[in-house]
């Protein structure tokens, strides 16, 4: 079983990963559901001042920190090959390529395109549609990359 400080840094893992994957989950369980019965104009503004409220500390904190943190395990496990490294290293892979490299190639493109675009106008409302489809699909990958990293991080300390 992983031990010592090792030990504390898995279980910050689980509560980082599982942190995100609930925020994710949210949104596409119902935050992305409700912005889409919203006429055009206000769902583009309404998700401008999600995008924008997002790049907060808390938020942001438990996002990149958990990157941080599953880099640094990896690095660790690699290292050290405890057991439960196969687990570990999976955990690690799923939040960093399926969390946060999904969310910097797939997620922000798009929210920086929406930004660009003022509510009410006929390129937003046409691009809007498109918005909700494809983010809402990435964001559905983030998702279950989120939980399966904190779910191998648990199995890792079994």
């Amino acid at each position: 079983m992983i031990d010592g400080p090792f030990f504390a840094l898995t279980v910050v893992g689980v509560l980082g990963t599982g942190l995100v994957a609930g925020v994710f989950c949210a949104f596409s369980a119902f935050v992305m559901r409700g912005l889409t019965a919203l006429p055009p104009a206000q769902g583009v503004a309404a998700m401008q001042a999600v995008n924008a409220a997002a790049v907060r500390p808390a938020f942001m904190a438990v996002f990149l920190g958990s990157a941080v943190l599953c880099a640094v395990v990896a690095v660790v496990t690699f290292a050290l090959w405890p057991r439960g490294a196969v687990e570990l290293l999976l955990g690690s892979a799923l939040y960093l390529f399926g969390s946060f490299g999904v969310t910097a190639a797939a997620n922000v493109p798009r929210n920086e395109a929406l930004g660009r675009l003022r509510p009410g106008t006929a390129e937003a409302a046409a691009y809007w549609p498109s918005y909700l489809r494809e983010w809402t699909a990435w964001n559905h990958v983030r998702t279950v990359a989120s939980a399966a990293a904190a779910l191998t991080y648990v199995l890792a300390l079994t």
